[in-house]
């Protein structure tokens, strides 16, 4: 799959940096070498562009229901994953990604030297997606994925008496349904953003 970034829906997707905190990652159990999944699995990448600008991408995969409970264990034969009794061995029928996209300094927490490059509406509309299932080395494409919503939203200043002077800067965010029937839950989702010159500005595995 590869598409645009540039197809913006009309309604806001409510789902922002702030609600991607560090307890929606795999939580360690109180069982030794086990994992439990909240929420879903959650992943976060810094990218960057040719012209200087960084950005940071953060998201989660999760699919009703399935990951409630669902455990993971470590043996002499690699991982193994439960669900109370019940073993499991794949995804289900369909997963839902979503994610966000919001510029960030290329170095944080430093003085950064001369003018800072922000995100734009250009800048992103320019980039691709490509999807993949990670299996060891072999990337295998996701064609059959589909955008249920997208959003811009502006992100208001600290300093808001300052806003008409201050660089305009934007959040973008999406969700959508990938077809996962079948797919063992060792593989990773792969997220993969490129420039139209076809270098990768940000890749990102969501893997369990």
């Amino acid at each position: 799959m590869r598409t645009s970034l540039s197809r913006m829906a009309c309604f806001a997707f409510p789902f922002l940096l702030t609600n991607l905190p560090a307890a929606s990652l795999s939580q360690p159990s109180h069982d030794k070498n086990a994992v439990y999944y909240a929420g879903g699995v959650a992943f976060v990448t810094d990218g960057s562009l040719a012209n200087g600008a960084c950005f940071r991408v953060a998201g989660r995969v999760d699919a009703p229901g399935f990951f409630e409970n669902l455990k993971r264990a470590e043996n002499v034969r690699g991982a193994t994953f439960r669900r109370g009794a019940e073993t499991v061995t794949q995804f289900p029928d369909k997963l839902y990604l979503s994610y966000v996209i919001r510029d960030q300094p290329c170095d944080p927490g430093y003085r950064q030297e001369g003018t800072r490059i922000y995100l734009t509406r250009e800048m992103m509309r320019t980039m691709q997606l490509s999807l993949y299932w990670k299996r060891g080395v072999d990337l295998r494409p996701i064609n059959d994925s589909k955008e249920i919503s997208s959003s811009v939203e502006a992100v208001v200043p600290y300093a808001k008496a300052l806003a008409a002077e201050l660089p305009k800067r934007f959040e973008w965010s999406w969700e959508w349904e990938v077809p996962s029937a079948g797919v063992p839950l060792t593989d990773s989702l792969v997220l993969i953003l490129r420039t139209p010159d076809s270098r990768i500005a940000a890749r990102v595995a969501a893997r369990l």
